[in-house]
């Protein structure tokens, strides 16, 4: 015999009551890595079926807030961090969330740009520029490494007193300041060096970036990151082509001749 549209409308809101008081417990109450109730418990406290308490559980793991462990249970999820596509620098990023950045120097120097980065910057093989590599964290936690190729002859000082935290800060204050950029994001597996420095676990999945940033002379900066994929989601503003850039369009149309 068919459903009715009100047995349908009442199983639709027994859902709701569950996703719902599953959602304040764990932003209210539960921390994370704690489990949430059995489905057992859940289903005796609402009255309604199983299915129905794992249909709303489902919905949250799909949404991020929950995370199924085989053999375990279902504990709450670290959170994953809006990555906000825009010209502005991992320490930006996370003091807009509410967190704290750090970091952890792992090479910093001038050397002989290698030949990929190279043409990126639009600069001759050999040609000496600042590299540098580090991890970036945000509240003590490992979130990303960081790799940045930056020509010698436009911040000469660059690294006279150590390694900025902030490399468009620093461009900005030579007079280079970042005016616009533009990024390309891969979804990958991460290296075993990878996993370790950016304490992985089993997990593999990564957000690789690569970006090159422009001065108002020409490109200043290429940087390529990986980000740990459990953590970030990516959230990009659309605009229409006519807001971007001549430049954009300009450089685009070189590249694909």
């Amino acid at each position: 015999m068919p459903r009715s549209s009100d047995d349908s409308e009442q199983s639709a809101h027994k859902y709701l009551k569950v996703r719902d008081f599953l959602l304040a417990l764990t932003n209210e109450e539960l921390r994370v890595g704690d489990p949430i109730p059995s489905e057992r418990t859940l289903a005796q406290r609402f009255g309604v079926s199983r299915m129905t308490i794992r249909h709303a559980i489902d919905s949250l793991v799909g949404e991020g807030v929950l995370e199924k462990v085989q053999g375990r249970g279902t504990f709450v999820k670290e959170p994953r961090m809006d990555f906000e596509v825009r010209l502005s620098t991992f320490g930006e990023q996370m003091r807009r969330l509410g967190l704290v950045p750090s970091e952890d120097v792992l090479d910093s120097g001038s050397v002989a740009v290698p030949a990929e980065v190279a043409s990126v910057l639009g600069i001759s093989p050999g040609v000496h520029v600042h590299h540098l590599r580090r991890i970036r964290f945000a509240d003590g936690a490992p979130m990303a490494l960081e790799e940045a190729w930056i020509p010698v002859h436009i911040v000469p000082e660059l690294f006279n007193d150590g390694p900025p935290s902030s490399l468009y800060e620093a461009l900005r204050q030579a007079g280079h300041g970042p005016q616009w950029g533009e990024e390309t994001f891969t979804a990958d597996s991460a290296t075993q060096e990878e996993r370790t420095l950016l304490d992985m676990g089993n997990r593999t999945a990564v957000l690789r970036a690569t970006r090159r940033t422009h001065g108002e002379q020409g490109a200043v900066m290429f940087s390529r990151a990986c980000f740990r994929g459990d953590r970030y989601q990516v959230w990009v503003p659309l605009a229409p082509p006519s807001a971007l850039p001549a430049s954009v369009s300009t450089t685009k149309s070189k590249e694909n001749r």
